[in-house]
């Protein structure tokens, strides 16, 4: 009888040390601008006719998703459920089911996760504005390039790519300083590269004295016209059947990899009617590899070699491509509708970014895949972020081996 008082008194206080705090996964949409999303939802009309299934808790249910590794909406709602009280501790108010969050991701607008993606986006470039970026140079760099993902030609028959194929095409602006995507469009896969740089400028987002690098598949001199009439600088590579006529030449560091250095104007008429003023065409040798590479820029103050090294941080583009395919749920889809393609690529884009800004305030020295790894066995531990993100991985084996081990008593 004693032991049995014992414990009714003890289990409240046991209850509340257990609750003390929020979990980590509350922790991280602690950082998310919940006045901003509450502007996106209203300026689409996102909660109407909504009784229980917000599009707060759509987002959260999402974000879960993309954070665990999940591999379709019945696997998470099931693990959302088996959470327990503990969903509620997650902001989760509404009833979640799979019909429920199918149904929300098929109708809602997608452009409510684009708006408070780029909200995400301002901050995120705040706090990452004087990150290295591999040169020595103050202003912007951009880097410009897309990457094309398949679908299943029965499931998605609207997102037109060739005869027996579908897919769509993710046209991005990276921000170099932290590898921030400041401009995203999605399009069918035959939305051609120069279709995407037509949506950056005709969006206005060209910055005056920022660099943008761009590859070779976007070289249409009317359309890099542009960039100068903005006072931007772009590099890219020339192709092999560029014709010019050389104006000037600087001296070269060939020690460096520099074969020449001139200034040239255009020869053929719609190119040159296209493009009037003169441009810098670098040929440069990549000492490690050999290989023999053409820059067109129009900037005549950067060093030659600065060119260079600046094309190069352009393979920034193709990791941040490799890296949102491989970590988050961006290559198999939940829905097959476009808006429900839509609205999880942008949350997928808003996870990423929100994990960019937690790293950045909480200033964690840890990758944001690692961050990714723990947060996927960790969501709903109760513990500070710096706590449970400054564990190695070794620690965290250590960690997990040891919990399950109380799991069986052992």
């Amino acid at each position: 009888m004693v032991s049995v008082h014992f414990r009714s008194l003890c289990c409240p206080v046991l209850l509340v040390r257990m609750n003390q705090g929020r979990s980590l996964f509350a922790q991280i949409l602690e950082y998310l601008p919940h006045y901003e999303l509450a502007k996106c939802v209203a300026r689409y009309d996102g909660n109407r006719r909504v009784r229980s299934f917000s599009c707060h808790d759509q987002l959260l249910c999402m974000a879960f998703a993309q954070m665990t590794f999940r591999d379709s909406l019945r696997d998470t709602v099931c693990c959302l459920r088996a959470s327990g009280t503990t969903l509620y501790h997650m902001g989760i108010r509404g009833r979640v089911s799979r019909s429920t969050l199918a149904d929300a991701n098929e109708r809602r607008d997608w452009r409510i996760w684009a708006d408070l993606a780029q909200a995400l986006i301002a901050d995120a470039r705040l706090l990452y504005a004087d990150h290295p970026v591999g040169v020595r140079l103050r202003r912007a760099v951009y880097a410009l390039d897309s990457t094309t993902i398949e679908l299943c030609l029965s499931l998605f028959p609207w997102a037109a790519y060739k005869k027996r194929q579908r897919a769509i095409k993710l046209h991005t602006l990276l921000d170099l300083r932290g590898n921030i995507p400041v401009f995203l469009r999605i399009s069918t896969g035959k939305g051609s590269d120069l279709q995407g740089l037509d949506q950056l400028l005709d969006a206005l987002l060209i910055e005056g004295g920022a660099c943008y690098v761009l590859d070779r598949g976007y070289l249409e001199f009317a359309r890099l016209y542009r960039f100068t009439r903005a006072g931007a600088f772009f590099i890219t590579r020339a192709r092999k059947d560029f014709r010019f006529r050389r104006i000037a030449s600087r001296p070269a560091n060939k020690a460096a990899g520099i074969i020449c250095d001139q200034t040239v104007a255009l020869v053929w008429y719609y190119t040159r009617r296209d493009y009037p003023a003169p441009l810098r065409r670098v040929r440069f040798t990549d000492p490690q590899t050999g290989r023999r590479l053409v820059f067109l820029t129009n900037n005549f103050t950067l060093a030659a070699g600065t060119i260079a090294r600046l094309y190069r941080q352009r393979w920034q583009v193709e990791l941040f491509f490799k890296w949102i395919k491989q970590y988050l749920r961006i290559k198999s889809f939940y829905g097959t509708s476009a808006n429900a393609v839509r609205t999880q690529v942008w949350i997928g884009v808003i996870v990423y970014v929100l994990l960019a800004i937690v790293k950045k305030r909480e200033g964690l020295d840890i990758t944001l895949s690692q961050m990714l790894t723990i947060l996927s066995v960790r969501a709903c531990d109760k513990l500070p972020v710096n706590q449970v993100f400054s564990l190695s991985t070794p620690d965290l084996r250590e960690h997990q081996i040891h919990k399950q081990l109380q799991l069986f008593d052992i």
